[in-house]
């Protein structure tokens, strides 16, 4: 618990970091995606360790991020938001699946990684 006030706390700080950028259509349509990052935040356990089960928020922010596009997922996932609160890519790119997402997008490259 005290771990993700944590993260969660770092997740403001480098959003409040990202007000200064300059908005356009990017991966995520106008909002970057270090600020689509705090979206992110019920995931901060399940990003940082693969045995830890994703909560039904968590579930919920990566489904409608995902639904926005995968292009976006992948950006929030690897953004600097995230890195910067201790997130693990090779573990956050599995939330899709360990949420049991129907509709994720197996296979799609995200970096050096790949959505199982």
């Amino acid at each position: 618990m005290k771990g993700g006030l944590v993260v969660l706390a770092l997740l403001l700080v480098a959003a409040a970091a990202c007000v200064a950028v300059a908005e356009g259509a990017g991966e995520c349509g106008a909002t970057p995606p270090d600020r689509m990052a705090l979206r992110l935040a019920p995931c901060a356990s399940a990003a940082q360790n693969p045995s830890s089960a994703p909560s039904s928020a968590c579930c919920s922010a990566v489904r409608t991020i995902g639904k926005q596009s995968p292009q976006c997922l992948c950006a929030v996932m690897l953004s600097n938001t995230a890195k910067s609160s201790g997130i693990k890519p090779e573990v956050a790119i599995t939330i899709p699946k360990r949420c049991n997402l129907a509709d994720r997008p197996v296979g799609y490259k995200c970096g050096a990684y790949t959505l199982p």
